[in-house]
């Protein structure tokens, strides 16, 4: 019944009643049961069919809140959600993962207490924290498993440390699965199979298979960035292999042929700066960059058949310039039928995916049918 209310429609006893197919006194029951426990509350009358109006009730999105923190290679963005997984506020910074869990969790769980003060909640009103990790992890236990960049994170207790530091439930996913859940769940619930593809200092991929995230058995699905790509055999990547297509089209690979031709280009930003700023190299570079994503992608859209691809991280923020290199393969390499009703879009969150996505992963294990009954009575 949750899960129904949870789609900001307004309902009656009876309209839930006939969806669910309990019994009118069941269905009572389990509303007051969720009054009591603050996820629903009335919010007037339907339409009469002649006497007094029956009463309507609405997911109450504010009940709880969930903190939810995105972790970059460079970066760190922590946010605070309603149970709609709107962000209510939110604190970023530059924070070097290599510095280790303890550093980069530790702000974490520092942040999340003055984000709270902020917004007027406490401790107990937090579901869980979600967390994204710019690596392998094992979703099952939450540890990072041989991260290549991030020294010091291999089999660290992540959700132990938070939950000693902050006293509730966490959980921890690869960066690009939870920015996939969060562009799906903001953007695209409407369609059941989407491909997300994120694109910056290296190139990740996120599964929505008939509307769920595709994790696969240990948690790896959508190792995309590492997948091997014709004339690149030479080219040496960051985790130990050649080949890879992150080597070559990653944003660090991009400034690298940057500064080759003997354009100053530091980082992914940089490229997108002197992009926008109108440098032929850095928009010639990407446009080449979006063909070798295309080239893995063809083959996953043949494999997959998704409804949408969509294109986000720190290299899509330049414009059509990457996109259009990777339509330009796609369209022409993809069987027709894969491709006849596909679009290929760009993210439409921007820097929020990840902390969306964050949050609904706790969201969703929180609220589940399985779960629900234990929140309404803690």
């Amino acid at each position: 019944m949750l899960a129904l209310l949870r789609d900001g429609r307004p309902r009656t006893r009876a309209e839930l009643a006939a969806l669910t197919g309990l019994a009118r006194s069941t269905v009572a029951q389990r509303i007051d049961a969720l009054i009591a426990g603050g996820l629903i509350s009335e919010v007037g009358g339907g339409v009469s069919t002649g006497g007094r109006p029956p009463v309507r009730f609405a997911f109450n999105p504010l009940a709880r809140v969930a903190l939810a923190a995105d972790i970059g290679a460079t970066h760190a963005l922590l946010a605070v959600t309603d149970l709609s997984g709107t962000v209510l506020a939110e604190t970023r910074r530059d924070l070097d993962i290599a510095l280790g869990p303890e550093a980069v969790l530790g702000w974490v769980a520092d942040s999340s207490a003055k984000l709270l003060g902020e917004v007027g909640r406490r401790p107990r009103d937090v579901l869980g924290i979600g967390v994204g990790l710019p690596g392998p992890v094992e979703y099952a236990t939450g540890r990072p498993v041989s991260p290549p960049i991030m020294p010091g994170w291999d089999g660290f207790e992540v959700r132990d440390f938070l939950y000693g530091r902050l006293g509730v439930p966490a959980m921890a996913d690869n960066d690009v699965n939870v920015m996939a859940l969060g562009e799906y769940f903001a953007r695209w619930s409407d369609v059941d199979n989407l491909v997300f593809v994120k694109v910056a200092t290296g190139i990740g991929c996120g599964l929505i298979s008939n509307g769920r995230l595709h994790r696969g058995a240990q948690g790896a699905a959508g190792d995309f960035g590492h997948i091997r790509v014709s004339g690149a055999a030479e080219t040496v990547c960051r985790c130990g292999n050649t080949g890879c297509l992150e080597a070559v089209a990653g944003g660090a690979a991009v400034a690298a042929r940057l500064r080759a031709l003997g354009v100053e280009a530091a980082s992914s930003r940089d490229v997108v700066r002197l992009a926008t700023g109108g440098s032929r190299e850095a928009v010639d570079l990407l446009r080449q960059a979006g063909r070798e994503i295309g080239q893995g992608l063809a083959a996953a859209v043949s494999l997959l058949n998704p409804s949408v691809v969509v294109v986000g991280g720190t290299l899509a923020g330049a414009g059509e310039h990457l996109i259009a290199g990777v339509r330009e393969i796609v369209y022409q390499r993809s069987l027709p039928l894969a491709t006849q009703h596909l679009q290929i879009a760009h993210a439409r969150t921007g820097e929020r995916a990840g902390v969306i996505g964050a949050a609904v992963m706790v969201l969703e294990h929180a609220l589940s049918a399985e779960r629900v009954d234990d929140l309404i009575n803690s």
